[in-house]
């Protein structure tokens, strides 16, 4: 609902495929994240979490026809459309690219979020990175492989109520009792 007002030409918000498209890479960006930062997941797994991220996609609006029908066509679909489908990167999308991975905030300076953008180059698909030319050099990559081993010691070193919000906090509590 949120979307039917956004239309433009050519454009309609509401359009199953790009429904798909920003579904797909929620869905490809969790399972990315999670492997990289918690733990490797089996075949079964990834597959489990992407049947179950259909139901996401369908209060989305995605009919269910839709979607890929398992994991390996859902990989095929994601490599199809960065590499040979609709998705590219103008220079607008460089430039919104460059305020999400380093916004103008005053009370944070530029620098302190140089790690952000190597965590989220580092997480893309290498044809994106690239398109996006986001630097990728020895340099960023040790920074990555640094972030990939602290961040899940300092998540475990972090109390709960610091790394869960509040409102999920309060479900996890709900679900233990």
């Amino acid at each position: 609902q949120a979307h039917s007002r956004v239309r433009g030409d050519d454009y309609h918000a509401l359009d199953p495929a790009l429904l798909l498209w920003v579904h797909a890479t929620l869905v490809d960006s969790a399972l990315v994240t999670y492997q990289t930062f918690v733990q490797p997941l089996t075949k079964s797994e990834r597959e489990d979490f992407y049947q179950e991220s259909k139901l996401l996609g369908e209060l989305l609006g995605i009919p269910r026809d839709r979607f890929p029908e398992s994991l390996r066509d859902f990989d095929h679909y994601l490599h199809q459309m960065i590499t040979e489908g609709d998705v590219s990167v103008t220079p607008r999308a460089k430039t919104l690219a460059r305020l999400v991975v380093r916004p103008r905030l005053r009370l944070l300076p530029g620098p302190l979020m140089v790690p952000f953008e190597v965590v989220t180059a580092g997480l893309l698909p290498t044809a994106l990175r690239e398109a996006y030319g986001m630097a990728w050099g020895r340099g960023q990559q040790r920074a990555f492989a640094l972030a990939v081993a602290a961040v899940p010691r300092i998540v475990a070193l972090t109390p709960p109520r610091l790394r869960v919000w509040p409102l999920p906090g309060k479900s996890v509590k709900l679900a233990a009792t």
